[in-house]
């Protein structure tokens, strides 16, 4: 197939051929035969050759060009032409060999020196050399000069395709050179370095026109060529290219940086070549440089000297760059030392006194540089790592910096600007809104620029990252120096700068590495030591120019991307300097980028240290031209307002330095403030890991931005804005409220990131924190308000760093607690929150190992916490009480380890803390109690008890103490529900629990709850008495409930620690407590009762007493088993002693019902031993143990003492109750009830002694008064007849006594006539009540102005004569009783009542009286006549006693009913019959002065109806029953025969006899010897009586009849008509009764008398007025009986002589 499509080519082309001649032929014909004919035998061989497949068309090669050759030669053009065409159809058959080859050459040369044809010329020339390499040597030499020469004719058109022509061959001739060593290396197999070993440098240097030797034939002529080209350049003669007239540098230099350009694997290849670079190029381009470097356009153009060589011309110094350009980036390892020149010189290209050009072209060649890293790198290798070379990579980046600085530091002088070439210099310097009238000022967006201190350069190119764009090395076609647009300089630069960062940056971390991504987290950096000292030197070489630079161009950079861009740059190199720990340009840079963010001339020490330092390290790029920060201040607002929008104006954050007081003004930021903020932040957020020591820089910085933004903390350590202008005092424009949150969570997610960062540099940070947290505490100090940015962010920190937290917790905690106690509320405040933040957020995070098992963990995350306790500030404390109830709800269950500390931080209050810290602190102690007791180690225990006891005693809030008080019975119940196990798990800490002496080997159960025994008792004697009250009762609650699991031995500890102390304690204080009236703040009433200390204190004293009384009373078998019980006992009853003699009521009354409930208590614990039973027999008894009797007689003592220090009467002196101190009735009442229990316990020891002592205690406790207030409490009203408790006591009491004495055994009856005694005295209280020392009383009934009142006695006293009754009954016939004259004692007892009779208080009592004496006489009486001795003295005491009744002297009351005095009459006739029945029939053993005096009475009552006048008046009515009863009792035992009335008594006298011999008393009856003679004298008696009243109603009767006559019509008054009508009745009765008397009892003289009151009987009856009808009825009675008399009676004389001189005696008398 190829063959054949190969075979129709070469038939096409001999066609074509032939045409072609035909053509030639044609056209010469004429002119030309000789031609026409070569060209027809041409066609002959053509057509031939078409023919023969098998001959070459090369073989007729020169016969065809022949007749072509002679076409040339005639120069027509039209021939011409078309012999060219023919010939370069043979040279694309490539049919030319190398002799037609050079006859080819020569006619083209002949026609290129005729000028013909030139264009064809050239295109043959080109197709001779490309298609074949048959023209080589001199041949190949002379085509090339053909065509430079005509590169320098005048047809622009022939220039113009020469010049394409040349560089075209020139290129082929080194391609021919390429592909010569490639078909080398084929077929010699890769021995291109043989030749090397050959070659005689020597032989190079001698400039020479035959080629290397060594060289092949296309390398020979490339050779050639090439070493022509530089000495055409360098103005010498060619060697190769000759009949080369001319040449411009400016087309060398294009020629030789196209070779260079295109062909570097020739010049590395062949050690020629290299030869030539170095020793003839580079001195070349020396040379070059040379007018360039003289050049200064600062200096008058009329000093410099005029050659044209030494003045700079941009083409050559454009195209010598470019050249430059070639060998440094395609040659560097060939021309390390010519490149360190190069690059010196291309440095000094930038000076500030170089046309503005040449500093572009210079900076053009560098950025190309600048894109490669690896040339960087070989140059900071070669030269700034070499001991003594020249630090050129440093100069270079020094260069630009002081370029980029001299551009901005003042606009060129107008004679530089006219030198380099333009008027570009007028427009630098100005405004930039007058730039070309167009619009750019503000609020319109300009185009990008830089613009600062006036001077606007724009940011005239857009040149890709990495990427070198050249403008002005391309300008070949300009002959004069370009205008260069303000601007370029500084944007080329401004690349340039940015691509040797990157460039660093990917020497460094590989080429695969992006300066955008977070480098600090994903790029590891591990160089070898070689590597790692060249990036120091990279580093260290570039950063002070790098510095220099940027900072001015970020400073006025005025675009947004740009600035970012310088942004990403100072980052990515920071961060690079950071890596390598250089610190001082990691410092510089980030210090550049801080104070990018923040307004101009910010005060900020921090950072201007930094930079002065950092400027000191970079003099040497400044130059001088460093800015002080008071010349920087000059333009810089109005700069940043013309370039940058104002998007907040804020307050400045007071720094250390500022002198207090001093003003800031308002700050402004500007948006790019915020773009470098963003920056800063992305700088700490991608590279924290190596900032080290800059975080300080870089966070003072956020924290003084954050300030000026208004961002305040908030939970959690986040920044949010402020919700008011208020409160923030920033102005924020709508462009940046959204942008806050943004920057807020990137500020954040900075903090948060610092989870990646390792250890040390974790350390770094938190180190910077602390440090800038320091700062703030000190301006705080200050009292100016202080940024909270630092502890916010430590916090955030803190959070995202729990992971780890053993490496930051310290150093975070301790600052933050340094913050809490910080003076500046807003600072600790936050301080707090900080740290209980960090801890609630440490405790629920996941640790591992987990936190539950973790002790060492629990307690480092807790201590923080815990310490908070030591700041006295209470905000501080609210907030740590807050997160720990907090840290309680939510965690509370794994805190097994941290109790200690938690109780800690609840107990660590006070009293100088408010009320809400205290209750914030309990509520957390009662979720501990109520929830986690069970959860915490047993050793925690005493401890929360300690803590309960601490909110017990805190004074700030009541309830809290009293709720307290309740947690610790509530805790109590939790050790009594979980004792097994607390017994299980407890040990004997000695650490733990505090001190028991006196009890060793307590074992910890006791322990603890001897602690909350202990506690409770410390509460008991709080100041408050509510705390007391509620303390007390619950320590004898938890006592009484649990006290049975204390080992018998820990009771003696309760004992003698606890409870004996305690009561030792409130004694005191009650002793010492004020009596002043407690101030009733506030609006609460306080009762009376307890308003002053003493009696609130009284009220503790009673819990107490009573308390430690009922564990007496219930614990006593455990108690009685303690060795040391009776010394308790005696000592408790001690304190019942003292207490029961206080002042205060309530004391004592409660002294004495706690000891009665002590003995009630003994009672029944020795109910066993009971001596209660007498029935039971004495020897089953068990013998009483000794220890209990001394307890009882101790308790007997204690008794006697306190009844008979109470009861004993104030001094004489003292007579206002007031003034002394009288115990309560219910005080006596207790006491007096107390008595029956303890006589059960000494009855069988009580003797007459003791007896003595109860009567004298009893005695003065019933003559005490009573307090007029209380007194209608105690008192009943008089119309209620009942006793008073006291009284009802004591009357029990003395019931016990007489039951034991009646009923017990003979030893006690000795105690009976006390008893007899005591009793009476008490009777007599119904009459004379008992007074109390002197002190004034008044009666209970009355009124008046006494205090003290005297108690109603009438009930008592006649409950006391019952006892006395009833008791004599028992024991009248008692030796002891009839001894002791008991009888007598009753009855006089009784005469004072019966005396008094109605003016007794009270009626009863007389009535009652006389009943007594009626019932003991019934008794008594007959005992008397039968022991007379002992009962001498009883009869005259017996005679008053009637006498004082039956004749008393008190009135009945005026209206008495005639019931009642009825009543009362028969009384008296009780009597009566009493003498009529027991006492006159035994006159004859009854001593005759007591019947005297009966008699007497008997006569007495007989006549009184008639005694005087004027009676009635008083008010006594008349008692005719009585007088009657009286009168027949005087007539019944006055008409009897002495032998009646002996009789009569022999038989009484015999049943006395009888009576005593039943009695069992040891008495004989004695036998009535002097009955006759006491009878005549009773007769004799009587007698005398019958005539005394005869006589004394003979006047009733005259002296009525008188008056009734004087009276007239006027009736008598009432009482004298029941008078008369008395009489009338008496005389009727006697003469009843002297009738059925017989005849020789009644003498004549009383008949004689008898009927001698008749006649004034008639009067009467004539006296009478018909109105009294009952006066008529008695009269008729009277008169009736006179019937009788009217016979006189048959009696002899001698008798009535004897009777009338006894009645003349009785008249008489």
């Amino acid at each position: 197939m190829t063959a054949v499509s190969s075979e129709g080519k070469v038939a096409k082309m001999l066609d074509a051929l032939q045409s072609d001649l035909k053509s030639l032929c044609m056209e010469t014909k004429k002119r030309y035969p000789h031609i026409k004919d070569s060209c027809e035998e041409a066609i002959i061989k053509v057509r031939g050759a078409s023919m023969n497949s098998q001959s070459s068309l090369s073989q007729i090669t020169s016969q065809i060009l022949y007749p072509l050759v002679q076409a040339a030669e005639t120069k027509d053009p039209k021939i011409v032409k078309l012999a060219l065409g023919l010939m370069q159809r043979l040279i694309v058959a490539d049919v030319v060999d190398g002799s037609s080859g050079e006859h080819v050459v020569e006619t083209l040369w002949m026609l290129m020196e005729t000028g013909i044809e030139e264009l064809k010329v050239l295109q043959t020339v080109t197709l001779l050399l490309t298609t074949s390499t048959v023209i080589q040597g001199p041949n190949l030499a002379k085509a090339l000069v053909l065509c430079f020469r005509l590169h320098f004719t005048k047809d622009s058109t022939v220039v113009n395709t020469a010049s394409a022509t040349v560089r075209q061959l020139v290129c082929v001739v080194f391609e021919r050179v390429v592909a010569e060593d490639a078909k080398h290396i084929k077929e010699e197999g890769g021995t291109e370095d043989e030749a090397e070993e050959h070659v005689n440098l020597e032989e190079l240097k001698v400039l020479s026109a035959n080629p290397p030797k060594t060289l092949r034939p296309a390398a020979a002529d490339a050779y050639l060529m090439f070493q022509d080209l530089v000495q055409l350049v360098n103005a010498d003669q060619p060697l190769w290219l000759l009949g080369l007239t001319e040449m411009t540098r400016t087309f060398g230099l294009e020629l030789l940086e196209s070779v260079l350009t295109t062909f570097p694997t020739v010049f590395y290849n062949h050690p020629e070549f290299n030869f030539l670079l170095k020793d003839r190029v580079c001195a070349l381009v020396i040379k070059l440089f040379s007018p360039n470097i003289k050049y200064r356009a600062s200096v008058p153009a009329s000093v410099q000297q005029a050659t044209p060589l030494d003045k700079p011309y941009f083409p050559i110094a454009m195209r010598l760059l470019r050249v430059v350009s070639v060998l440094i980036q395609k040659y560097y390892p060939l021309l390390v030392t010519q490149c360190e020149i190069f690059l010196s010189l291309m440095v000094k290209f930038l000076d500030g006194d170089r046309p503005m050009w040449q500093r572009g072209l210079a900076l053009e060649v560098l950025h190309k540089l600048a894109t490669q890293p690896s040339l960087l790198q070989s140059f900071c290798t070669n030269y700034d790592m070499k001991p003594h070379a020249t630090k050129i990579f440093q100069d270079i980046v020094n260069s630009l910096g002081a370029f980029v600085q001299s551009l901005f530091i003042s606009p060129q002088s107008s004679a530089g600007s006219q030198l380099a070439g333009g008027n570009q210099g007028g427009a630098q310097g100005q405004s930039p809104a007058l730039l070309a009238g167009m619009p750019v000022g503000p609020g319109v967006s300009p185009q990008p620029a830089f613009f600062y201190r006036g001077v606007y350069l724009p940011l005239c190119v857009n040149i890709p990252t990495g990427q070198a764009k050249s403008s002005y090395l391309e300008m070949l076609d300009k002959l004069e120096p370009p205008t260069i647009p303000d601007g370029y300089g500084v944007s080329v630069a401004y690349y340039c700068l940015l691509d040797i960062i990157r460039s660093i940056h990917l020497v460094m971390m590989g080429p695969l590495a992006t300066s955008d991504g977070p480098t600090g987290v994903s790029e590891q950096y591990n160089p070898s030591e070689e590597e790692r000292k060249l990036h120091e030197q990279l580093v260290n070489s570039a950063w002070c120019g790098l510095l220099a630079a940027l900072t001015i161009l970020l400073e006025a950079c005025t675009d947004e991307a740009a600035t970012e861009n310088i942004l990403k740059a100072i980052q990515t190199f920071a961060s690079l300097a950071g890596k390598l720990e250089l610190t001082t340009p990691r410092d510089a840079f980030i210090t550049a980028l801080c104070k990018s963010c923040l307004p101009p001339h910010y005060t900020l020490t921090v950072l201007n240290n930094a930079s002065v330092a950092a400027a000191a390290s970079s003099t040497s790029v400044t130059r001088g031209h460093h800015r002080s920060p008071s010349t920087e201040s000059q333009h810089q607002y109005y700069d940043s307002e013309v370039r940058h929008q104002v998007v907040a104006v804020g307050t400045a954050l007071a720094t250390p330095s500022l002198p207090v007081g001093a003003q800031q003004g308002p700050v402004m930021l500007t948006n790019k403030n915020l773009q470098c903020m963003r920056a800063t932040l992305s700088m700490a957020h991608c590279h924290g890991g190596v900032l080290g020591a800059a975080w300080h820089l870089l966070l003072t910085t956020l924290q003084h931005l954050v300030w000026i933004l208004g961002l305040k903390p908030s939970t959690g350590g986040s920044l949010k804005a402020g919700r008011s202008t208020a409160e923030t005092n920033a102005v924020i424009t709508t462009a940046v409220i959204a942008d806050l949150p943004v920057l807020s969570s990137m500020l954040s997610r900075l903090f948060e990131s610092s989870q990646h960062l390792n250890d040390v540099a974790l350390h770094h940070l938190i180190d910077a924190l602390c440090q800038l947290s320091r700062e703030s505490m000190e301006l705080a100090y200050t009292n100016r308000e202080p940024s909270l940015f630092a502890v916010a962010k430590l916090l955030e920190t803190g959070v995202v760093n729990l992971g780890r937290v053993e490496v930051l917790w310290r150093p975070v905690t301790n600052h933050l607690l340094d913050v809490c106690q910080h003076p500046h509320v807003r600072m600790r405040e936050w301080g707090v929150e900080a740290v209980t933040y960090l801890v609630k957020a440490a405790l629920t995070h996941k640790h591992n190992p987990p936190l539950k098992d973790n002790q060492k963990l629990q307690t480092l995350l807790l201590s923080p916490l815990s310490e908070v306790s030591l700041v006295g500030h209470p905000d501080v404390r609210q907030k740590q009480l807050e997160s720990l109830l907090h840290i309680l709800h939510s965690c509370g269950e794994l805190l097994h380890h941290g109790w200690p500390l938690i109780l800690n931080i609840i107990g660590a209050i006070n009293d100088n803390h408010s009320e809400h810290l205290v209750r914030l602190a309990f509520q957390c102690l009662q979720l501990v109690v109520t929830d986690f007791l069970p959860l915490m180690p047993w050793a925690c225990l005493p401890l929360t008890v300690d803590t309960a006891a601490k909110f017990g005693s805190q004074t700030q809030e009541l309830n809290i103490s009293l709720t307290a008080i309740g947690l610790m019975w509530n805790i109590s119940d939790y050790f009594y529900q979980n004792q097994e196990k607390l017994r299980a798990s407890l040990t004997s800490d000695n650490q733990v629990f505090p001190d028991f002496p006196g009890v060793p080997n307590m074992p910890p159960f006791d322990k603890l709850w001897m602690c909350l025994y202990a506690r409770l008792g410390d509460l008991c004697v709080d100041s408050r008495p509510a705390v007391r009250k509620s303390a007390g009762q619950t320590l004898f609650s938890t006592i009484a409930a649990h006290g049975a699991l204390l080992h018998n031995q820990t009771w003696q500890a309760v004992l003698w620690q606890v409870l004996f102390p305690l009561l030792d304690k409130v004694r005191q204080l009650s002793d010492s407590a004020s009596t002043d009236k407690v101030d009733q703040g506030g609006n609460i009433l306080i009762h009376h009762s307890r308003n002053t200390q003493q009696k609130q204190w009284a009220e503790t004293q009673v819990l107490t007493l009573s308390g430690v009384a009922r564990v007496f009373s219930t614990k006593q078998k455990i108690l009685q088993g303690l060795g040391d019980f009776p010394r308790a006992w005696a000592l408790l009853l001690d304190f019942i002693h003292t207490a029961a003699l206080s002042k205060s009521n309530e004391v004592s009354l409660a002294a004495l019902k706690s000891l009665q409930e002590m003995l009630q208590a003994g009672r029944s614990s020795s109910s066993s031993n009971s001596v209660d039973d007498p029935s039971s027999p004495s020897h089953l008894q068990p013998p009483i143990p000794e220890d209990s009797i001394a307890n009882w007689n101790t308790a007997w003592k204690v008794w006697y003492t306190i009844g008979s220090e109470v009861t004993k009467p104030p001094p004489d002196e003292v007579t206002r109750g007031s003034d002394a101190y009288i115990p309560s009735q219910p005080f006596l009442t207790a006491l007096v009830h107390i008595f029956p229990h303890l006589f059960q316990h000494i009855k069988s020891r009580f003797v007459v002694s003791d007896f003595s002592r109860l009567a004298s205690v009893l005695s003065g406790c019933v003559s005490v008064p009573v307090h007029g207030d209380s007194s209608p409490f105690i008192l009943p009203p008089f119309t209620e007849v009942v006793v008073t408790p006291l009284q009802e006591g004591i009357l029990q009491a003395l019931t016990g006594v007489e039951k034991e004495v009646t009923e017990g055994s003979g030893a006690s009856r000795g105690m009976v006539p006390q008893l007899f005694t005591l009793l009476l005295q008490f009777s007599s209280y119904s009459c004379q009540a008992p007074s109390y020392g002197n002190v004034l009383t008044r009666p209970h009934t009355t009124k008046g102005s006494n205090d003290w009142v005297t108690m109603n006695f009438v009930p008592f006293a006649e409950r006391s004569l019952s006892m006395v009754v009833s008791l004599y009954q028992k024991t009248s016939n008692w030796k002891e009783v009839i001894e002791a004259q008991v009888l007598k004692n009753i009855i006089q007892a009784t005469i004072t009542p019966l005396r008094l009779k109605y003016r007794c208080p009270a009626q009863t009592t007389w009535k009652l009286v006389i009943t007594t004496l009626l019932t003991v006489l019934q008794e008594g009486l007959q005992l008397a006549r039968e022991y007379p001795v002992h009962f001498r003295e009883m009869w005259p005491v017996l005679g008053t006693s009637l006498d004082s009744f039956l004749f008393s002297n008190s009135p009945p009351p005026a209206n008495q009913s005639s019931e009642d005095a009825e009543r009362d009459e028969n009384i008296d006739c009780q009597v009566v019959e009493l003498i009529r029945e027991e006492i006159l029939p035994y006159a004859s053993t009854t001593p005759s002065d007591f019947i005297v005096s009966i008699m007497v009475l008997l006569n007495k009552g007989s006549i009184e109806s008639a005694s005087g006048t004027d009676s009635e008046c008083e008010g006594f009515k008349l008692r005719e029953e009585f007088a009657k009863t009286c009168f027949e009792t005087l007539l019944q035992f006055s008409l009897l025969t002495p032998t009646d009335f002996d009789t009569s008594f022999d038989n009484s006298g015999k049943s006395g006899t009888s009576r005593s011999s039943e009695t069992n008393n040891g008495y004989t009856s004695q036998e009535p010897t002097e009955s006759l003679g006491k009878s005549a004298s009773t007769q004799v008696t009587t007698k005398l009586a019958v005539t005394s009243l005869l006589h004394r109603f003979r006047e009733v009767l005259v002296k009525y009849v008188d008056d009734e006559k004087l009276s007239g019509k006027c009736p008598l008054p009432r009482h004298r008509i029941a008078e008369i009508s008395f009489v009338l009745k008496a005389i009727a009765t006697l003469l009843s009764s002297l009738k059925k008397a017989p005849v020789e009892k009644v003498d004549s003289m009383t008949w004689t008398q008898l009927i001698g009151l008749y006649p004034h009987l008639v009067e009467v009856g004539g006296a009478s007025s018909s109105s009294t009808p009952q006066l008529w009825r008695s009269l008729r009675e009277v008169l009736l009986q006179y019937a009788q008399l009217l016979h006189p009676p048959s009696v002899s004389t001698t008798l009535d002589t004897n009777d009338n001189t006894h009645v003349s005696l009785v008249n008489g008398t």
